[in-house]
């Protein structure tokens, strides 16, 4: 009876006993949980519109960590893997009693380590928590970590976890970073002998790097490929096959494209992981290389952008801001598809364009190319030499510089820039100056991607279309009304089609246009198709002059390759709209036969000058009125064009004090709200605006 009471009392407190141990372990979980935060930390990838890779970005500690789950790789490899490392990974705990008793009697019988005992939920947890050392405490910890992930995670989410930690040598880690480094591929699609490779590796990493230890890593796969259990997932003689073929002995540099867009992307969300643009991988890679072997050619210091967009989504497909982002002597870093440079004779188009819309011409308008002063504005030819009468078709095409401004003396260069406005592009004038004549050559500044921007209307009929930056601005449609309609657009881009492709190049059914700055220091070329607009820019980005460079003869060429190696299927150009036709001169009426600009655009001879007209302040504009250091309004200034002089100007009908023989002249408001502002010249010709004045 004395030994009975012990016992009874023993078996009594057992159960208290076991809710105890037990409360203790789940208040040891929740008080020392496993790192899983530690498994979020991955590499950030920039993604071309179809998920490809473009560029990834290295953790803070160096790693090349892409995130990666089972959906990314070959299912095959999973079968591979979990038969090789794991054979009841999918029924297990986290820890697997079998495979500890046989790992722990082929220790007591052999007297050494024979085969681990890992499961691959305890290869996470030792990924996620390094030891530092292999001693016995160690794996007990690692074995309480698996039990932990275990109760936390999900078989897939352990096996993601896998996926994207297991090491692979040197600061590769995870199984896509290793196949696009070992492989040059994604691992959706892995061969046999592949999968077995990345299978063997993250046993012994370093030992085994197929880069460093070539030997090494084949013995390595042949182990894999010759365990039973793979044998039966990859089937009879695959294995056998597998091995001959050879083990890739070089690393490749993971996929490095669009430096520029990817750099801004880090930068407007630096926490996100993935950033998606609307860049396609193929075409990104073949202008990057197109720029690079161009520059090449051209000589140091000079470098090349290139922007390709949807002309009827308004994504851009494709852009390269500089030959080489890390040649520092090209200073590749800069981005110049968003830097302002001049745009020379690539505007001209859309002086032509409103010239077409007015009805002032038609394709076989004849029109002077002789010198001509406008008002003390002599404008020249790039070559210095003149053509004589020529039509509009070919003052276009060549690119004649006086009948461009004669052009757009007509139709007006505050009404140019109005209808870029419409395109939600706003050129950079010099500070506190109206637009003039000298707009039309190139007298701006202008961005590439804002120059693709103009020309994406004329590949759309007209329609004005935002493109996107490539990362989160949306592209899309803009309201309002049309930069030009769609039959001037026609006679614009029917005329465009038309110039010669450069030296070497194949015509492809592109229109396109060149142009050349001021004193050789950049090289333009914009071109479009039915779908597609590629421009291309070609310079120094220290704005230095490259002797000889032009649009024609360096930026040209680059588009015709770019266009071509891009791999797009040239769409053709959109048919002419109702109405618009391309007539001969004997079929043009009178009034279109010759050019000759006076006051309601008809031909005369009865005034050189044009009509006058106020360029500053322009038509609506909203004027912030200034006060001087009295507090005393300042004037406002005044600027016309055309007319001759003597100059009389109103203000709100009232006469100003007299009259003027200059085109700029002051005026001192009243007050504020809306003001009329009229000017008369000696001819009797009068034009208004109305502003308001803050």
């Amino acid at each position: 009876m004395a030994m009975w009471r012990p016992s009874f009392v023993a078996l009594a407190a057992a159960p208290f006993l076991c809710v105890a141990a037990a409360i203790g372990l789940v208040a040891a979980d929740q008080a020392f949980p496993p790192p899983l935060e530690a498994g979020k930390i991955v590499s950030a990838e920039v993604l071309d519109k179809d998920d490809q890779l473009l560029r990834a970005f290295a953790t803070a500690d160096g790693r090349w960590r892409l995130k990666t789950t089972a959906r990314d790789v070959d299912p095959q490899f999973v079968r591979m893997l979990v038969a090789y490392e794991d054979q009841r990974f999918w029924q297990h705990k986290g820890i697997d009693p079998l495979a500890l008793l046989r790992a722990g009697w082929q220790f007591a019988t052999h007297g050494r380590i024979v085969s681990g005992a890992s499961t691959l939920s305890m290869q996470v947890a030792r990924l996620l928590e390094p030891r530092e050392s292999r001693s016995f405490v160690a794996k007990l910890r690692q074995l309480a970590r698996a039990i932990q992930i275990e109760r936390r995670l999900s078989k897939a989410e352990i096996l993601d976890l896998y996926l994207t930690h297991a090491p692979y040598g040197g600061n590769l880690e995870g199984v896509r970073a290793a196949s696009l480094a070992y492989f040059g591929k994604e691992p959706r699609r892995l061969s046999v002998s592949e999968a077995a490779l990345l299978v063997a590796l993250p046993q012994l990493p370093e030992k085994r790097r197929p880069d460093r230890h070539l030997k090494t890593a084949e013995a390595a796969r042949k182990r894999v490929l010759e365990r039973m259990a793979v044998s039966a997932v990859i089937g009879e003689g695959e294995a056998e096959r597998a091995g001959l073929v050879a083990v890739p002995g070089r690393r490749l540099q993971l996929p490095a494209f669009a430096a520029h867009v990817a750099e801004a992307a880090l930068r407007k969300e630096p926490k996100a992981i993935r950033h998606q643009t609307t860049l396609r991988r193929p075409v990104q890679k073949a202008l990057e290389a197109v720029a690079k072997d161009a520059a090449a050619k051209l000589g140091p210091r000079v470098s090349i952008a290139m922007v390709m967009a949807d002309a009827r989504t308004g994504e851009i497909i494709g852009e390269v801001g500089s030959a080489d982002y890390f040649d520092a002597s090209r200073s590749g870093w800069i981005d110049m598809t968003r830097t302002s440079r001049s745009p020379g004779s690539t505007l001209k188009p859309f002086i032509y364009g409103l010239a077409f819309e007015e009805g002032l011409v038609a394709q076989e308008t004849i029109i002077e190319d002789r010198p001509a002063d406008f008002f003390g504005y002599r404008p020249r030819n790039f070559d210095m030499t003149y053509q004589g009468d020529v039509s509009i078709r070919q003052a276009l095409q060549l690119s004649l510089n006086v009948p461009a401004v004669r052009l757009l003396d007509a139709v007006g260069p505050s009404r140019m820039m109005m209808r870029f406005r419409r395109a939600d592009v706003r050129p950079v004038l010099q500070q506190n100056e109206a637009p003039g004549l000298a707009i039309g050559l190139g007298g701006l500044g202008i961005t590439l991607k804002d120059l693709v921007q103009l020309y994406v209307a004329l590949a759309n009929r007209g329609k004005p279309m935002r493109l996107g930056d490539g990362i989160q601005d949306q592209p899309g449609q803009i309201d309002g009304e049309p930069v030009l309609d769609p039959a001037a657009t026609w006679q614009v881009s029917d005329i465009l089609s038309g110039v010669l492709p450069p030296a070497g190049a194949v015509q492809r059914g592109i229109a396109y246009k060149t142009g050349t700055s001021y004193g050789y220091r950049d090289a333009w070329s914009v071109g479009f198709d039915g779908r597609h607009v590629l421009g291309v820019w070609v310079g120094r980005p220290d704005n230095g002059a490259v002797p000889g460079i032009t649009g024609y003869g360096s930026a040209a060429p680059i588009l015709f390759e770019g266009f071509v190696k891009s791999g797009l299927a040239v769409t053709p150009l959109p048919r002419p709209p109702i109405g618009a036709v391309r007539l001969t001169q004997a079929q043009l009426p009178i009034s279109q036969r010759r050019f000759s600009w006076s006051a309601g655009g008809l031909a005369s001879s009865a005034f050189r000058e044009a009509a006058p007209q106020i360029v500053y302040p322009p038509e609506g504009a909203r004027v912030e009125l200034g006060v001087d250091a009295a507090g005393q309004p300042m004037p406002l200034v005044l600027k016309l064009q055309g007319g001759r002089a003597p100059f009389r100007w109103l203000a709100n009908g009232k006469p100003l004090a007299e009259t003027s023989r200059r085109r700029v002249n002051q005026w001192v408001p009243d007050g504020a709200g809306y003001s009329t502002l009229t000017v008369i010249d000696a001819a009797g010709r009068a034009t208004s605006v109305r502003v308001f004045l803050n």
